[in-house]
Order: C-alpha cells, then sequence, then structure tokens
C-alpha cells in the first residue's frame, strides 16, 4: 500500500509540475517588420494645370504665325500616362493643350502629342526629357510644329507633383532660318491617379 500510494504521490506531482513548466514556456516567434511607406508611385494616369510664358525670337521666317519679337502669357492642361519598364527610368506619352495670350496681340492655341523618357532620381523627383509635335492655331490659321526641352517634376502628396519645363519650338517646314524659333517656360501641378 506504501508503493502505492507512493506512485499516486510521484504521479501529481510529475502532473502539477509539467502544468507549472507548460505555463513558462517560450514560444520563439518572428518578428513584425516594420512598415516603411513606398516610394512615389510615378506609374499611370495624370493630369494637371499649368501657367508660364512663351518668347517668340527675331528669327526669319518667324513662329507659326506669330509675331516676331513678343511675349505670351500660357494657360493649358496636360494629360499623360507613365510607365516604369525597369528602375529608374520612366517612359510616357502626353497630350498638352495651351492658350497664349499677349497685350495688343492676337491671341493662339497650341496642341501637342508628346513623347516624355526620364529617370526616377529619388522617390520623389523625376528629371525628364520631352518632345513632341503639334500645331499652332493663330488668326485661323494652323501651321504644324514641334517642340523638344526637359523638365524636372517633384511629389509633394502621395498623388500630387509640381512640375518645372522649359522646352524650344520650331516650325515642322522650317524654310531656314534657327531651328528654335521660340521658347516656352510653364510651372504645373499635376494629380496622378
Amino acid at each position: 500500500m506504501f508503493v502505492r500510494s507512493l506512485s499516486l504521490g510521484v504521479a501529481a506531482a510529475a502532473l502539477m509540475v509539467g502544468g507549472a513548466s507548460a505555463a513558462d514556456l517560450i514560444i520563439p516567434t518572428t518578428p513584425q517588420p516594420i512598415y516603411q511607406a513606398a516610394g512615389f508611385d510615378w506609374e499611370g494616369l495624370y493630369a494637371g494645370a499649368r501657367i508660364g510664358g512663351q518668347f517668340v525670337g527675331t528669327s526669319a521666317p518667324g513662329f507659326a504665325n506669330q509675331i516676331n519679337n513678343t511675349t505670351y502669357g500660357v494657360v493649358g492642361a496636360a494629360v499623360g500616362v507613365n510607365f516604369i519598364p525597369v528602375d529608374p527610368i520612366l517612359v510616357g506619352v502626353e497630350v498638352t493643350g495651351d492658350y497664349l495670350w499677349g497685350n495688343n496681340v492676337t491671341s493662339s492655341s497650341e496642341f501637342f502629342a508628346n513623347l516624355r523618357v526620364g529617370a526616377v532620381v529619388t522617390d520623389a523627383a523625376l528629371v525628364y526629357a520631352i518632345g513632341g509635335v503639334g500645331v499652332s492655331s493663330t488668326n485661323n490659321t494652323s501651321t504644324g510644329v514641334f517642340q523638344l526641352g526637359g523638365g524636372v517634376e517633384f511629389a509633394v502628396t502621395d498623388a500630387v507633383t509640381v512640375r518645372g519645363e522649359l522646352v524650344g519650338q520650331g516650325n515642322l517646314n522650317n524654310n531656314g532660318g534657327d531651328f528654335f524659333k521660340a521658347a516656352k517656360a510653364t510651372v504645373g501641378v499635376f494629380y496622378h491617379f
């Protein structure tokens, strides 16, 4: 009987010790990663508005039926789409429309289809080159034109960017004279969808 009591006592003690050590068991876990916000997403559709100025030079023949040696105000809009085929290279297609006006000068309008190629320098900064062809209309006369230039764009929120751009412009039917007959500088705000 003593052996049986001793066996039951040892079994009860073993069960109590096992329960106590189960509560102190340390289970290794993997730590949760710290959330790091991704950089600005340059890919996708965007639209925006811009303002600036255009200076028409003194080269003969003039630029797109506009008055030589004249500065125009510019207000316009742009819609485009960007792709990043290989990081950090950005490729995009953009359509722009601008209204030009000046003192005692007939207003005109310009529409361009552009290609953009750039590099995402930092998560929030893009440097790019732009080139396109289009049409400039002044006094009910349209002229085929081109533009080449570049710009820089900065992300200010997770969907809004600010852009500065400078392009040289010329006539498609150059007919002699300077290659670039006008220069346009714009600053714009864009929303990325």
